[in-house]
């Protein structure tokens, strides 16, 4: 693009300014003439619109008719991108085009050199609507939009990044994308991307971005028991690699270490972290009780100890482990087909006290299960007659029961979580996550709004249903804890 030599002549600058207000009139326009029209059978519509966004084009790169020029600068480098522009068209995307732009027409602005890379695409936004972007460009990009206020690019880009957070990417984004989020306050993706990064946490953990995870966001996730992993020790070990590169001070790597829930890992693993970790063996003094109460907790019947601890607290709660002892994978080969069952076992609990002793899961699937409200009924009109019921009225089912009863069931109830896998980018990420009780043995909201008839949903891999069944053993507290 040509650099700026001298401010144009003014009639140059009016007759860009006049141009620019009559395609603006031509859109207004062709709108009011297609809502005129629409009540009428022989109207038809003649669309022009590619090529009028064709000679915006056209009226940005060949600068014709430009009554501003805009001079983007970066402290790296002493030259300035220079754009041609027409003051009218950026006036009606931003407020603050339309302030800098009002008493003068060169404009000197300066940028770091990731947005600075990106200012002709966004420039280009301005006047066509449109742009591409990839995902390392987002966050410049979002910049670029809430500083000039293009509030219609900004909600683009924030749309963009809460669906791709699954994307693939060398470096990983989505630790990025988290800490972007926080800094600007956007709650609803920065949300987004903690959810992604606590369904999908085995797939961060052993990636380049588990490095730049912060304080803040470590510590957030390990408050949730939603988090899907192999197991408590997994988890362990990746936050002793975060130790030992970020070097925290003191407090802040026992408040870390301490979040950890021993409980659920089992004793000989806990023996040898006792013997072979450095971090643990520097901040011994700090976990200490957790790891004598995570030896009780081990060495005692669960009745007994829920006598004299409260077991009702996240210490004791399992996360969603993917260890074969606590749920089982589920291919469901042509989902829409028929109805499906299968059966697992799990540990009865986390304790090493209930090592040895398995429970047995009944599971029912079925595709176009029909909710009462939809069940064919008699009518009164006309005896015999049966409302006409859909097939693809029908949703999926899917009921988790326990085969058998035992009283070692005393004390323990069941938290069920069922993950839905999908392929995105040519790896295989959680989808959803639903979770329900004991009190109950049906999800109700189970794929509700996915559409198993077509082989290209996105909740297919190969036109197969993957899921993966967990169950969390949860132990309640049958006597007041002794103080």
């Amino acid at each position: 693009m040509a650099r700026l030599t001298g401010a144009q002549p003014v009639a140059t600058r009016r007759w860009g300014c006049a141009a620019a207000a009559f395609l603006l009139l031509l859109l207004t326009v062709q709108a009011a003439q297609k809502a005129d029209l629409s009540g009428d059978a022989t109207a038809a519509t003649i669309n022009h619109s590619l090529t009028l966004l064709q000679r915006l084009q056209e009226l940005l790169q060949n600068g014709n008719g430009s009554d501003s020029v805009l001079r983007v600068r970066t402290a790296a480098s002493d030259e300035a991108k220079v754009f041609h522009t027409h003051q009218l068209l950026l006036s009606l995307q931003s407020e603050v085009f339309e302030s800098l732009l009002h008493n003068q027409s060169i404009v000197t602005l300066h940028e770091p050199p990731e947005t600075a890379a990106l200012f002709e695409k966004f420039i280009r936004y301005l006047y066509c609507g449109g742009v591409s972007i990839l995902l390392h460009q987002a966050i410049p990009m979002h910049q670029l939009a809430s500083k000039y206020r293009v509030w219609g690019l900004q909600r683009g880009v924030a749309d963009y990044m809460k669906t791709h957070l699954a994307s693939e990417s060398s470096q990983g984004h989505v630790v990025g994308w988290y800490h972007y989020a926080v800094r600007i306050g956007d709650a609803a993706l920065q949300e987004s991307c903690l959810q992604f990064l606590a369904w999908n946490l085995s797939a961060v953990l052993g990636s380049a971005e588990w490095g730049s995870v912060s304080v803040e966001l470590l510590l957030l996730l390990l408050e949730r028991s939603d988090l899907v992993l192999h197991s408590e020790l997994e988890l362990y070990t990746a936050v002793e690699g975060w130790l030992s590169r970020r070097q925290p001070e003191g407090p802040v790597a026992e408040r870390v270490l301490r979040a950890i829930r021993y409980p659920m890992i089992a004793p000989s693993q806990l023996f040898r972290l006792q013997a072979q970790s450095a971090v643990l063996a520097r901040h011994y003094s700090a976990v200490q009780d957790l790891l004598f109460q995570a030896f009780q907790f081990h060495a005692a019947s669960p009745l007994h100890f829920a006598k004299y601890f409260d077991v009702n607290c996240s210490m004791f709660l399992p996360r969603n482990y993917l260890a074969p002892s606590w749920g089982s994978q589920w291919v469901i080969n042509n989902p829409a087909r028929d109805d499906r069952s299968t059966s697992f076992q799990t540990q009865l609990g986390p304790s090493s006290h209930d090592a040895g002793k398995r429970v047995t899961w009944n599971v029912l699937f079925s595709p176009r299960w029909l909710p009462v409200s939809l069940r064919p009924v008699y009518s009164d009109s006309v005896s015999g007659a049966v409302q006409p019921v859909r097939i693809e009225d029908g949703r999926p089912r899917l009921v988790i029961t326990p085969a058998m009863s035992s009283p070692d069931f005393a004390g323990v109830s069941f938290q069920k979580t069922v993950l839905v896998g999908v392929r995105q980018q040519g790896r295989v990420l959680v989808k959803h996550a639903y979770s329900f009780h004991q009190s109950s043995d049906e999800v109700a909201d189970f794929l509700a709004h996915a559409d198993l008839q077509k082989r290209t949903s996105e909740y297919l891999i190969d036109n197969s249903l993957h899921l993966h069944i967990i169950i969390k053993p949860v132990y309640h507290s049958l006597i007041k804890v002794k103080k």
